[in-house]
């Protein structure tokens, strides 16, 4: 475990899958004991100091502002932030107002149907502008288990008025796992997404959190019987997003001009096989 935590990438065996602070404190990261054990597989935590964790084939951002991705220091550490502005192409990634990271071409950051896998992370909403009545309801994307080729995300987390939301929208799913982040602005929240990767109805998605303050994780919504990996369009494997992603905004439309988020201790952890 401890190779798991202090180094950059972590390969404890391939599934059969393809598979801190300062005053924006973070929860601590998930130890074996927090987490079940189970085997990690790929642990990204910018203690190197570099946008790709010292991981060669990991996405940094395809938007072309220099500070559209930075490594940021946190504590006696490091994490990435992403940041958009609107209006700025600088800042629009594939179309898009976006910065994001991505574990596309990293094996073990992808994952295939029959897959059972964990997903912790921690994020930090910096210097953030909370909603008020009146204010364009759009919401900001923060995490994504993305289906290649293209297609929509399985699943995502956002930010949607003063909550976040847990959303899988070719099922429809949505529902909040922080009803108010406002206290927590500046603060490391810490998240997990348990997913059972099915191409029919027996998959699952389980949404936990782990507040500032928190001992542990509290699970918040759980989606039983349903079929998780479902592209559109032909796709062999999925992967992992996280940065900012603001679809549909604009200044015209009164969204907030610039947004900033950072990330952490980015894990995925395979459930199928035996706890340590």
């Amino acid at each position: 475990m401890a190779a798991a935590i202090a180094g950059t990438l972590t390969l404890a065996g391939l599934t059969a899958a393809q598979a801190g602070q300062n005053t924006e404190r973070r929860a601590a990261p998930g130890s074996c004991a927090e987490s079940g054990g189970p085997a990690p597989l790929l642990t990204i935590d910018y203690r190197n100091g570099r946008p790709d964790s010292g991981i060669p084939d990991l996405t940094t951002t395809h938007a072309t502002a220099p500070d559209a991705s930075s490594v940021v220091p946190s504590g006696d550490d490091h994490a990435i932030a992403h940041k958009v502005t609107l209006g700025d192409p600088a800042y629009v990634s594939d179309g898009a107002p976006r910065s994001e990271s991505a574990t596309n071409d990293v094996h073990e950051g992808k994952f295939v149907v029959g897959d059972e896998q964990r997903y912790e992370f921690s994020v930090l909403l910096k210097d953030w502008k909370p909603y008020e009545p009146g204010d364009s309801e759009s919401g900001d994307i923060i995490f994504q288990g993305k289906h290649a080729g293209g297609n929509l995300p399985s699943f995502y987390l956002m930010t949607k008025r003063n909550s976040i939301a847990f959303r899988s929208p070719t099922l429809q799913l949505q529902a909040n796992v922080v009803d108010d982040f406002r206290p927590h602005i500046g603060e490391w929240m810490r998240f997990r997404v348990d997913v059972r990767w099915t191409d029919d109805d027996t998959g699952s998605y389980k949404v936990s959190t782990r507040m500032p303050g928190e001992a542990g994780y509290t699970l918040r919504r759980t989606y039983e019987n349903v079929r998780t990996f479902h592209p559109a369009n032909p796709a062999e494997f999925g992967y992992l997003k996280w940065g900012l992603y603001r679809p549909g905004q604009s200044l015209e439309k009164g969204d907030v001009p610039t947004r900033i988020v950072h990330h952490d201790d980015i894990r995925v952890l395979d459930l199928s096989q035996p706890s340590g």
